[in-house]
Parts: structure tokens; sequence; C-alpha cells
């Protein structure tokens, strides 16, 4: 804490589909998140960065400074190198699922929950540059750890058969789902 606890954050938006998130990352620890927005409004954005700001302060971090381009600080035509990469990353990974997907198009909901797991698992892994070897920035922020039986035994997008309550009647007893 005393020689990362204070945080550069880079915050950009990116759109998927026509569908805005609002991307946040810190720059030293690594720890990206990604918020599903209803419209670009200011009060929208503010609101969003607000939250990220608190969920640093709650386990000790200070927001040192913010990066961002665009509609928020800086000049036209200048970019956030560090989240510009990290939109990069993430628009890839979903790109990836994707090839493993049976759909010819997407719901709005499936879209969102590949952003999602992608974020997720970029932060489950350390990150060469971070600020530890062997501790995730999802560990750093949150003290969660992923576990193999719970975090990966299947796959983003895989067909499975979820068990129901049910009677002694001939109603079916489990029904179809994706893992998401």
């Amino acid at each position: 804490m005393e020689k990362h606890g204070e945080i550069i954050l880079a915050i950009d938006i990116m759109f998927i589909n026509k569908i805005p998130f609002v991307l946040k990352m810190s720059c030293n620890i690594h720890f990206g998140t990604a918020e599903l927005v209803k419209d670009m409004k200011n009060n929208t954005l503010v609101t969003s960065i607000e939250q990220v700001i608190q969920a640093y302060q709650t386990p000790g971090f200070k927001i040192k400074a913010i990066l961002a381009d665009g509609q928020y600080i800086c000049a036209a035509n200048e970019h956030v190198p560090e989240i510009e990469r990290y939109i990069r990353t993430i628009k890839e990974r979903v790109r990836r699922i994707v090839t493993t997907l049976p759909f010819e198009r997407y719901a709005p909901r499936l879209i969102v929950e590949m952003v999602y797991n992608c974020v997720f698992y970029l932060n489950s892994f350390t990150h060469k540059n971070g600020v530890h070897a062997t501790i995730s920035p999802r560990a750093i922020m949150t003290g969660q750890r992923n576990t193999y039986d719970k975090h990966c035994k299947l796959e983003f997008g895989t067909y499975v058969q979820t068990h129901e309550k049910h009677n002694n009647s001939m109603d079916p007893r489990t029904s179809g789902a994706m893992e998401l």
C-alpha cells in the first residue's frame, strides 16, 4: 500500500455493436472494470467514475490522477495509450468468444456478458507490468482468488442442463441454458 497506494486511473468509452461501456483501468495495478451505460449523458458518466473511485477507496487506495480523452479531459484527437490498449484487448477477446459460438446474431445481453467475462479473466491473472508477480489485480482489489471448481469448469457459451425443482410428474426436470 505504501509503494502502490496512489492510483492513476485511465478511462474511456468503448462501443461493441453500438452498446456503450465505460472502461476504467488503474495504470499500476492493471485492475480493469467495464460498466454498461444506459446513455452518454454527463450525469451517467460522472456517476460511473464516482463509483469506481469509491471501489478503489474502499480497500485504501487513493486516486492520484484520472487520464481520459475525447469528451473527458484531453485535447481533441489525443488518446490515453493505457486504456486504448485495454479496449483493444477486450475487443479481441470478445471476438475470440464470438468465433466459438454458433450464432449469427447476438442479443445485447449476451454481448454485455462477453465483455464482463473478458474483464473478469483479465483481472484474474497477474499482469506482466503489474505490482505483484503472483497476486492478480482481482486479488489485490477484492481479496478474492479464483478457484477451479467455481471459475474454470465451463467455457463461456457452453450449453448446459440446469436442475429445476420438480415433483413426481412427467414435467421436465432440467432446462437448457448457456454458461455466461
